[in-house]
């Protein structure tokens, strides 16, 4: 392996040396008739789907333990003494969603560039990326617990030292246990998945999520019941956690540095995760004024399912997207018809395969959702189906939520690309985040329509 120099890289450098492998197609005079064509292998409709709808239902079905574990668990002690966790849930588990949908589409595009096929330089992307995820997630954990330690103080004018250091030590230690876990996992997929003949893009990233939000939710719900019974007797314990945690992040930083993709994001990747974890905070704090109007009784069933599924489907699209750019034009470089300015209805119609992805998952929100909220209300013990008032309203969120979210796909991609900056790192999560404040919002405001008219047949 010829040793590499030191250089200045930038945002929209391929993620492997070109000359480990020689010339990139990135670089080569490629320029697709169909805007958002490919380079990769043709893709038919039919495929697309069975690619996409596998991973989207266990995704769903993921989202759908989730919400149950949720409405279990906010009866517990902890959830009742520090109502501040609820702020700190969807935060928590959009940052997850973040740093695991980056990292899947950040791989899918090089496993589809073909950039992967010297062993010792494809481990030292995958262990960078991945001790990259692992300090982004210690330092977005703890500030995750000060954003719900200053959203709570602002909501009830009061917070307790032993509150605050309870949401320290449980949202440091969720995230760090979650992504170890759920990386470690993200890797074999895209790599099994790039084996066995399938799109990464297709799968990778539900599949970062299927049953991501239900390890990330219960191991949350575990760590902070657990601190919650130190607090008072070993309160020092939760200051020896974070301690702890916080001293490995000089390590990540070393580990993470060794690889130049790593080292790009390491100094230049904390605007978009730090700012999507704002705004996923404000989608928490909505949460938590709604779980605790009784009139709205059963929402917390369904934000996970409305936010995971939204997101989901975007991270989709926003992969195949820079997959296409990345194989197709060079930084700064967008298709003709990309250069004006934007039109909503341009990601919907047209014949190119991101057109067709974009009507693919808007046409399974659908489906999808009735499947997902029939199952809830099964689970719940229900025998008959939910009120069709309910389901009217809550597919109309879902449809509001994800067409919305993928026009925003679609303009922030372009966009992005355009001024120079990688959307594998910076896309995904502002969209994700958009999905869960869109996602808790329009819940919100269907259970105060569904409580304006009278109708209990979403509880």
């Amino acid at each position: 392996i010829p040793h590499l120099e030191p250089q200045v890289y930038t945002e929209t450098d391929y993620l492997l040396p070109d000359k480990l492998y020689g010339k990139s197609r990135l670089s080569a005079p490629t320029r697709s008739n169909d805007a958002c064509g490919s380079s990769a292998p043709a893709e038919t409709v039919c495929s697309m789907v069975l690619q996409i709808l596998v991973p989207f239902l266990l995704s769903g079905l993921g989202t759908v333990s989730a919400g149950m574990l949720l409405e279990v668990v906010q009866n517990w002690d902890v959830f009742q003494e520090v109502t501040e966790l609820f702020i700190l849930v969807p935060a928590v588990l959009g940052m997850k969603g973040n740093l695991e949908m980056t990292l899947a589409s950040r791989l899918s595009t090089a496993v589809n560039s073909g950039k992967l096929g010297s062993a010792r330089e494809k481990w030292m992307l995958i262990v960078g990326n991945l001790a990259l995820k692992q300090l982004q997630a210690t330092v977005l954990g703890l500030l995750a617990s000060l954003m719900a330690t200053l959203l709570g103080w602002m909501a009830e004018g009061k917070m307790s030292l032993n509150h605050v250091m309870l949401l320290c030590s449980t949202s440091v230690s969720t995230a760090f246990m979650a992504s170890l876990l759920q990386g470690i996992i993200m890797v074999g997929v895209i790599i099994g998945s790039k084996r066995i003949g399938i799109n990464p893009d297709n799968v990778a990233t539900p599949m970062a999520a299927s049953f991501g939000d239900l390890i990330t939710l219960a191991l949350l719900a575990c760590f902070s019941q657990w601190f919650f019974s130190f607090i008072d007797i070993y309160p020092y314990v939760l200051y020896l956690v974070d301690l702890l945690l916080l001293c490995l992040i000089p390590l990540w930083v070393m580990i993470a540095s060794k690889h130049s993709a790593s080292l790009i994001l390491l100094r230049t990747g904390w605007e978009p995760i730090i700012t999507a974890m704002i705004i996923s905070s404000v989608g928490g704090l909505i949460l938590d004024k709604t779980v605790s109007d009784p009139n709205l009784a059963g929402i917390i069933v369904y934000a996970p399912v409305i936010n995971g599924i939204g997101g989901n489907l975007v991270s989709i699209q926003s992969s195949r997207i820079s997959t296409s750019l990345h194989l197709n034009y060079p930084p700064r470089e967008v298709p003709e018809e990309r250069q004006g300015c934007y039109n909503p209805c341009r990601t919907f119609f047209g014949t190119g395969a991101n057109h067709r992805s974009a009507q693919v998952l808007l046409l399974l929100v659908i489906p999808g959702q009735l499947v997902f909220i029939h199952t809830i209300h099964l689970i719940k013990g229900g025998h008959t189906l939910p009120s069709p008032l309910f389901t009217v309203t809550f597919l109309s969120a879902s449809l509001i939520q994800v067409s919305s979210l993928l026009c925003s796909a679609d303009c922030m991609v372009h966009s992005l690309w355009r001024r120079g900056k990688d959307p594998d790192s910076y896309s995904i999560p502002y969209l994700t985040a958009l999905g869960d404040l869109l996602g808790t919002a329009l819940l919100a405001l269907s259970f105060l329509i569904l409580w304006c008219v009278g109708d209990s047949g979403s509880v």
